[in-house]
């Protein structure tokens, strides 16, 4: 009879490690006897503390771990967020913008709205047009109300959070309430067993600690999945050119300064600057492409969009090598966060990936060791699939810009697009993206998320073709109707994102 999975080691903390760590103790019952959890983390090395970007995953996640939304909010400076506002991406004018929201466009699991807007656009944005989100963040609203019970939202929303701080509230919530065993200690070695897998892992302070299945969290250093197993890095900078982001903090210069609902993506000649809000201070940083742009001129580029505020702050330089490993998974070693890849920061890829990586393993936590390889082989499918495809998600948004600096043109070389995304836009030239284009259960972007970005950069689809199959013309103007009356509504309903932040402090949500 084969042993039962008994025991998980995490190697490494950070989000990544306690996100990871939390999902397996919540579901399997760490603290009440089940499968045991353990978490080793470094007392020396710190974590790179800059990913601020959630998907809307993240209520998920934090429900299941059992986190307040109250307490999230108020211990980890955390924001709403409502999608990204891509400037300056087209042409590079000042009154070039588009918005990627998170709510889906108008009626769009019963009718396609994009090829009626096509027809007639009226001088709408296809966001504006389809969906009330674009004009409740260029308003600075919020995505629900005080009264909201917690993670229930009108509006579809994310956060913005402090890292730093969020780690710090898993930690204490994972070995608090779910039993996390938490070991402050450097590892040293890696011991194998006869059949190849890891055995246990030699800590300077506690000595071996052994496992059934560890979890490589030690970020760009891979101790296990890279130097233990020698799982390859696939590197992905052929298609994805930026290699730097130089990070800052900056401080709101009053209390109540309005704080922005979105992530705000400004482009720029050599790349792009995000700019998150959080409650008391905006992070801010520029990702670039070195072999367009000097440090020296990247750190001007930084300063001159942040302004005179940026005098005395401290600016940190972060490299960029965009890929992943061949394999996810190797024997009973599995890694996530950044020990996996890492893409650049847009669009927010990098908690997703650790949220999915924490949702499969411990939802399909293998029973014994005999059925592990084949859990594994699944997973590694899943997650080839799950890089590629916001691989090219993440590329769309490059190729289709008209800048003509020298980053954005190389960016345009067919040489550097995926054959996967060239076959999309070839077909997307006469159809617009439908569900029919994502039929894999493991898609990370849907369909709409494509024509937020592709008609948000101008792109057109050829409807000529497509004018025998638009048969519901009236039923496509009530929705557009409806959507203006969604905006007025929302206009004259919802809070501004920082009172309802205030209110929350003083008040809190409704529990679940």
């Amino acid at each position: 009879m084969s042993r039962a999975t008994q025991s998980v080691v995490v190697v490494g903390g950070g989000t990544a490690g306690w996100i990871t760590a939390g999902r397996i103790a919540a579901r399997h019952s760490t603290r009440t006897g089940g499968v045991r959890v353990t978490l080793i983390e470094s007392p020396t090395i710190p974590s790179i503390g800059v990913g601020e970007g959630t998907w809307p995953t993240m209520r998920n996640t934090l429900r299941k771990i059992g986190i307040s939304e109250t307490q999230f909010i108020r211990e980890c400076e955390a924001t709403f967020k409502q999608g990204a506002k891509f400037a300056r991406w087209v042409t590079g004018a000042a009154d070039d913008f588009y918005y990627h929201p998170l709510v889906l466009p108008q009626g769009f699991t019963k009718i396609n709205l994009a090829p009626y807007w096509h027809r007639d656009q009226r001088g709408r944005s296809f966001s504006s047009a389809v969906c009330y989100q674009e004009a409740m963040c260029e308003q600075g609203l919020a995505p629900k109300l005080i009264t909201s019970p917690e993670y229930a939202g009108v509006a579809n929303y994310a956060y913005h959070l402090n890292a730093g701080k969020f780690a710090e509230l898993l930690r204490q919530h994972c070995v608090e309430k779910l039993g996390v065993r938490h070991l402050l200690d450097d590892v040293t070695g890696v011991n194998a067993a006869p059949n190849g897998d890891i055995a246990s892992v030699t800590t300077v302070a506690n000595g071996a600690i052994g496992g059934d299945l560890f979890v490589d969290c030690t970020g760009f250093s891979s101790l296990l999945i890279g130097r233990h197993f020698g799982v390859p890095f696939i590197d992905r900078g052929e298609v994805l050119f930026v290699d730097n982001a130089l990070a800052v903090q900056v401080p709101y210069e009053e209390m109540d300064s309005p704080v922005a609902c979105h992530t705000i993506s400004t482009a720029q000649p050599a790349g792009w600057i995000w700019d998150i809000g959080l409650q008391s201070r905006r992070g801010v940083g520029y990702v670039y492409s070195s072999s367009h742009v000097d440090h020296d001129t990247a750190v001007t580029t930084l300063r001159n969009y942040v302004g005179p505020s940026v005098e005395g702050l401290s600016i940190r330089r972060i490299p960029i090598r965009s890929g992943h490993r061949r394999l996810f998974w190797q024997n009973n070693c599995v890694a996530v966060g950044l020990s996996a890849g890492f893409l650049e920061p847009l669009e927010a890829s990098a908690l997703v990936l650790v949220e999915l990586s924490a949702e499969m393993i411990s939802e399909q936590l293998p029973p014994c060791r005999e059925v592990m390889d084949v859990l594994a082989k699944r997973f590694n499918r899943t997650f080839s699939y799950r890089w590629d495809r916001i691989i090219d998600f993440l590329k769309l948004h490059y190729l289709l810009s008209q800048r003509s600096e020298a980053f954005w043109r190389d960016n345009r070389d067919s040489s550097s697009v995926p054959e996967s995304l060239r076959e999309q836009l070839d077909l997307w030239r006469y159809c617009t993206p439908g569900n029919h284009d994502f039929t894999s259960n493991n898609e990370v972007f849907p369909a709409a998320s494509y024509q937020y970005v592709l008609y948000g950069m101008g792109f057109r689809t050829d409807i000529r073709y497509l004018e025998h199959t638009l048969t519901q013309a009236d039923h496509a103007r009530e929705q557009f109707e409806q959507n203006e009356r969604a905006i007025q509504q929302a206009l004259a309903t919802f809070p501004t994102h920082r009172d309802l932040l205030q209110l929350v402090r003083q008040y809190g949500f409704q529990p679940l």
